[in-house]
């Protein structure tokens, strides 16, 4: 299993695809691990290097028992991307992904091609974001959690494997995810300036966790992003409504790549 020895622990990760091609990043979410992104993975590895990876303490990416998690997470991603020698990459998140992908985002705006956030506020704090959240009604437990009444009626099979996906991940203490989204010292309207990463906002109708009006808070703070609306999806639209999610991203990769090489045509 190819493991990556970075910032004292070992960290899961697999690449599919030809390795001299455009990387996209996968970051899944608490729930999930690496092969949250099966769905992904098959559509687009033949085209892009597709790199997925288990956060610190899930999958097989083992860490110290009670040992700090989430604070770790954007600091796990650059060192990955340096051990690969992936300069720049497109960045891909789900839920707690966020944290990864846009922390890296604002951390390397040089090193990112563009940034997806999927059914995540990536830990904004504006008055805006913050106010929508506690507004939100709590979600339920279970798989109602985190996929929509009709996913779980129409798929059995699917919402099987969905549990059993996030069941492999090993026992945890605090992992301080729940509670990150809600700290006041996230990435405010401060952080955004000048932001220029082609940015897409990708939110389940139904989610329960972030739903569509606090999605909406966090793009009003990064300039020039795009938000779309899954139907049919709850907080996992990239698993529920693959083909839907797919095609927004499929198109979102075409753009922006058309644009670079405008622009580098251009220059």
């Amino acid at each position: 299993m190819p493991k990556a020895p970075i910032n004292g622990i070992d960290l899961y990760y697999e690449s599919h695809g030809d390795e001299s091609a455009p990387t996209i990043i996968f970051a899944h979410g608490r729930g999930g691990n690496h092969m949250s992104w099966w769905q992904q993975v098959a559509a687009f590895s033949s085209d892009f290097r597709c790199i997925t990876f288990d956060h610190r303490g899930w999958g097989d990416s083992i860490a110290e028992h009670g040992s700090p998690l989430r604070e770790n997470f954007i600091s796990d991603l650059i060192a990955l991307l340096d051990y690969l020698k992936v300069d720049k990459a497109f960045l891909v998140a789900q839920s707690m992904g966020g944290f990864s992908c846009l922390g890296f985002a604002l951390a390397h705006p040089e090193r990112t091609l563009g940034l997806v956030l999927g059914d995540t506020t990536g830990g904004v704090a504006t008055e805006g974001t913050l106010a929508a959240l506690d507004g939100a009604t709590p979600p339920p437990d279970g798989p109602a959690r985190s996929l929509a009444a009709s996913f779980i009626d129409e798929n059995p099979a699917m919402t099987f494997l969905y549990m059993q996906i996030g069941g492999l991940n090993p026992p945890r203490g605090e992992d301080g995810v729940i509670s990150g989204f809600r700290l006041k010292d996230g990435p405010n309207v401060a952080e955004f300036a000048g932001w220029k990463i082609p940015t897409m906002l990708i939110v389940g109708k139904e989610d329960a966790i972030f739903p569509p009006n606090v999605i909406a808070e966090v793009q009003k703070v990064i300039p020039g992003s795009q938000m779309e609306i899954v139907p049919g999806a709850a907080h996992s639209a990239h698993f529920e409504q693959a083909t839907i999610f797919n095609n927004l991203l499929s198109e979102f990769l075409k753009s922006v790549l058309s644009d670079s090489a405008v622009g580098a045509v251009a220059g």
